[in-house]
């Protein structure tokens, strides 16, 4: 028997977006639409609309991707959601201000200045 995991992402009334992981997506949608439990993030951000989704067929590489996203800024998961895979690779850059993409070859820090 074959069991599959879906990774989604909800917007929510107020623009938010909410990320999880189910066995059984359409019962967990209508889980968050009906605010199944107060305590759940989107419970006051009704109604919830679907707007990604993924099946995957292995739990442990479903709760990897879950885990990666969850992370990700809402610029990523938009691109993500949108299929913008171009934005998505250049969001993922390391954008700080020490980054090799950003600082010139003679760049020294400042605690490694004066020694």
């Amino acid at each position: 028997m074959f069991n599959s995991f879906h990774i989604y992402i909800l917007e929510c009334a107020d623009g938010k977006l909410y990320t999880g992981i189910t066995s059984n997506l359409e019962r967990r949608l209508l889980e968050h639409q009906t605010g199944y439990r107060e305590t759940a993030y989107t419970f006051s951000r009704r109604p919830v609309k679907l707007v990604f989704q993924e099946a995957i067929g292995d739990l442990f590489q479903a709760l990897h991707y879950e885990k990666r996203i969850k992370k990700w800024s809402a610029s990523k998961k938009r691109a993500l959601i949108n299929g913008d895979f171009d934005r998505l690779k250049l969001l993922a850059l390391c954008q700080n201000d020490s980054s090799s993409a950003f600082v010139s070859s003679d760049y020294v820090p400042k605690k490694l200045r004066g020694r």
